[in-house]
């Protein structure tokens, strides 16, 4: 039996999925958070000229945006050659037309001029204040402290050698040889620095810092001082009674002196500006209770509002002739329409993601994190006919500012165990009923895990202890035996 081996030619037809630059660019667009998409939208106003970003359009809700984006929306479509084209209720749509008759002048492209001729007063309100850093704040105090131009300047060295937490990054002996002083002149800066404001500054471990406190507070005793240098560890830990039988004293004692050390600041510098910039949180969506419903709204300014500059209506008349120009123009405007495309369906995803996300969560907003149900991405796919990454996309680094606060729409998605009556509890609600039951317990005899299952099993939850302890971890809620009270 022989085998014939030849080339044949032939003809069929398969669907499959391209990556194009263009789908690519949708699905960045999509997972883009609001600071991420500003920047992005920037960058592609720099790139393509033809790009320009609306200015005074923000409007009120998402339905009327959706509805107004209608009416000037354009259809992506890919034509046989593989080109995009964009097209709206006409399928031949003239892009040349279209921006003659739209009449626009170039005044986007003109310097700005005072026509009143007058000279714009300078106002507070143009300026923005400025958050003193550590350093700064220790300079001013040792210029007050001091006049010894020698032990100033050791001073300085010591000021700029803290990290941001205020903590001395250096030893003695390797500021002293820096320096080509004494390690006493050290010493003796040192001591003035210990000192400033905040207390605490300057010191070189933990157990340091927290003395200085107790020193300044006038609350330092022999007894204090060997439990703060020795047996921090323990107490983090709650072996009161180990601490208390090694120095001689009551458990009782260590306890208050522990609860004394709870109320210093392990960290002095962090009350100042680390000098990085500070990123606010600009919720996405607002969700606001009308009635006894809940409106979503997508924030219009987290959503770039970008247009075909009406500059290149006479490059427009001139592309006409030259070939070149006209291709340039036409793959630019192209690139714009794709990506005004992108940002609104960017928002209409987001917008009927949350709104699902809403309608599923609706006991939340009514009754608080205590009644937060099971939700899947799975779920919200299912239900707007979408893939799960799409759900993601739209979720990910995204907040909704509710009645209730801002939230990452991510805390809305959670596990949890289904219920006596079959509803899904989700782990989110668990919690809250866990750090419910720990700040009504007795002090002095608190509830253990085993307890805790019990006390939850009467509310119709049923989980382990070992699950009980996850949670509990997660909120950092420590054991029963160092939650006890002597």
């Amino acid at each position: 039996m022989g085998m014939k081996l030849g080339y044949d030619l032939k003809i069929e037809q398969s669907q499959k999925l391209v990556m194009t630059p263009e789908l690519i660019q949708a699905i960045q667009i999509l997972k883009f958070n609001t600071q991420e998409l500003d920047s992005y939208v920037q960058e592609q106003l720099l790139v393509n000229p033809v790009l320009e970003q609306a200015a005074g359009d923000v409007r009120g809700s998402s339905e009327q945006g959706a509805a107004d984006s209608r009416e000037e929306s354009f259809d992506v479509r890919r034509t046989e050659s593989g080109e995009v084209s964009a097209s709206g209720k006409d399928e031949d749509f003239d892009w040349k037309e279209y921006i003659k008759d739209r009449q626009y002048d170039d005044i986007s492209y003109r310097q700005w001029e005072d026509r009143n001729g007058e000279e714009k007063e300078n106002t507070y309100e143009q300026y923005v204040s400025s958050d003193i850093t550590l350093p700064e704040h220790l300079m001013f105090q040792l210029q007050c402290a001091t006049e010894k131009k020698g032990c100033r300047r050791v001073g300085e060295y010591i000021i700029e050698s803290l990290d941001e937490n205020g903590y001395l990054t250096s030893t003695v002996e390797e500021m002293a040889e820096a320096l080509g002083v004494p390690e006493a002149k050290i010493e003796e800066a040192l001591d003035i620095i210990h000192g400033f404001d905040p207390v605490g500054v300057g010191a070189r471990d933990l157990a340091e810092c927290l003395t200085i406190q107790l020193r300044y507070q006038g609350q330092l005793t022999d007894i204090f001082e060997k439990v703060v240098g020795e047996h921090l560890e323990d107490l983090a830990n709650g072996k009161f009674g180990a601490v208390a039988k090694e120095l001689g004293v009551s458990p009782k004692e260590i306890q208050e002196m522990n609860d004394i050390i709870r109320t210093l600041e392990p960290k002095p510098g962090r009350l100042f500006a680390s000098g990085a910039d500070t990123r606010y949180i600009i919720p996405d969506v607002i969700i606001e209770k009308v009635d006894d419903d809940y409106v979503v709204t997508v924030n219009e300014s987290s959503t770039p509002r970008l247009m075909v500059s009406s500059y290149y209506s006479k490059l427009m008349k001139q592309s006409e002739e030259d070939d070149n120009l006209s291709k340039y123009l036409s793959d630019r405007v192209n690139s714009a329409i794709w990506l005004i495309k992108s940002i609104e369906q960017r928002k209409q995803t987001i917008f009927n993601v949350v709104t699902a996300v809403v309608e599923h969560q609706k006991e939340f907003f009514d009754r608080g994190v205590k009644y937060l149900k099971t939700l899947t991405l799975k779920d919200i796919a299912e239900e707007l006919g979408i893939h799960e990454s799409t759900v993601s996309r739209s979720i990910n680094g995204k907040y909704m500012q509710c009645p209730r606060g801002v939230f990452e729409i991510k805390y809305f998605f959670s596990a949890g165990v289904s219920g006596s009556h079959g509803e899904g509890i989700s782990s989110n609600s668990i919690k809250e009923f866990i750090r419910e039951i720990v700040e009504n317990e007795d002090q002095r005899s608190p509830y253990s895990d085993q307890a805790m299952v019990a006390m939850l099993e009467e509310k119709g939850i049923s989980i382990s202890r070992r699950t009980v302890a996850k949670y509990r971890d997660e909120m950092s809620i420590p054991s029963s035996s160092r939650r006890k009270r002597y």
